[in-house]
């Protein structure tokens, strides 16, 4: 696991560094978040070398499909998904969805808690599932956030 989490941080900036000064901060931090949920999605595939592989090609497709919806995200959408992601996390029931939307955009997107759960380090902390609706493309991510002691949530993966 380890070398599969190290391959995915090494490809993640590799690609970032393909495109050089030319790539826009989103653009880069949509292909690396992209990178990584197409690693953990390509982890759940295959077994043994296999496993390898589909990281491999989850976090290729990953970043690409991430780089295109990150240049495409704005920081009033950014700001919009991340206070809809602090609220969801900090007092939305398990399975409920809330939506953001930025009307100047048309960009949207959903989060939902799936499970919730307190941590052997006395942290509490949810799984949940994020949208992201982009010129009509929607890009579905998993995470899990753990609960800091000044009240914000702390994304782990």
């Amino acid at each position: 696991m380890k070398k599969t989490a190290a391959f995915v941080v090494v490809a993640a900036l590799a690609l970032g560094a393909c495109e050089g000064n030319q790539m826009g901060q989103k653009q880069m931090g949509g292909g690396i978040l992209g990178a990584v949920g197409g690693a953990l999605a390509g982890s759940t595939v295959g077994s043994g070398k296999g496993t390898v592989a589909a990281v491999a090609v989850g976090t290729l497709l990953g970043a690409i499909i991430g780089s295109e919806i990150g240049k495409s995200l704005d920081n009033a959408d950014k700001a919009a998904m991340a206070q809809t992601t602090q609220r969801t996390l900090e007092s939305t029931p398990v399975g409920v969805t809330t939506t953001w939307n930025n009307p100047d955009s048309g960009n949207s997107g959903t989060v939902t808690p799936t499970k919730t759960y307190q941590a052997s380090s006395g942290q509490y902390c949810r799984e949940y599932t994020q949208t992201v609706q982009v010129g009509g493309q929607t890009q579905e991510a998993y995470g899990t956030a753990c609960r800091q002691p000044d009240g914000t949530w702390k994304i782990q993966n």
